[in-house]
């Protein structure tokens, strides 16, 4: 029996594919934020509001009650893509309350992913401090603010300063 020979453009193209496989690189997982960052829009008075929502907090815009459950983002190395899950109630003057939205908002389409409400809109426009940003400072910091070691007795070692009576 003869072997037979693969074609040559199909072995171009065989290459390429593990080539272009080999060099791209691997996507990193979403980065947690502690805070989402919002554009709130009273229609009343035109005015733009930003606000700054710690993660499972409550931030209030006139009516609405905003809490984010989640804020991700991307690392600095991919292309951009942030979104937060939120949930937004709104609190009316006669003591009624009714959730409006609750689902993922999308920064880089605002359009797609707001509020709309005849009396606000709100849209999500970032997150802050990284999860991991805020644990790296926290080791850097203890490693450089050294604590003074104590004995059973109670008393500093011969290596930490002598204690203040």
């Amino acid at each position: 029996m003869r072997p037979t020979r693969a074609h040559p453009a199909r072995c171009l193209v065989g290459a390429l594919a593990l080539l272009a496989a080999a060099f791209t690189p691997a996507l990193a997982g979403p980065v947690e934020n502690r805070v989402a960052i919002f554009a709130a829009l009273d229609k009343i008075t035109g005015d733009i509001t930003t606000l700054r929502a710690p993660i499972d907090s409550e931030v209030k815009f006139g009516t609405f009650r905003i809490r984010p459950r989640t804020c991700h983002t991307r690392p600095p190395t991919e292309e951009p893509r942030t979104m937060a899950f939120v949930e937004i109630e709104e609190h009316t003057y006669d003591k009624q309350h009714r959730r409006i939205f609750s689902g993922w908002m999308n920064a880089e389409s605002p359009g797609l992913h707001a509020v709309e409400h005849p009396l606000f809109d709100v849209w999500l426009t970032g997150c802050a401090n990284a999860l991991q940003e805020v644990d790296d400072a926290e080791q850097a910091a203890s490693r450089h603010s050294p604590v003074p070691s104590t004995n059973a007795s109670g008393k500093g070692d011969a290596l930490s300063p002598p204690a203040r009576r």
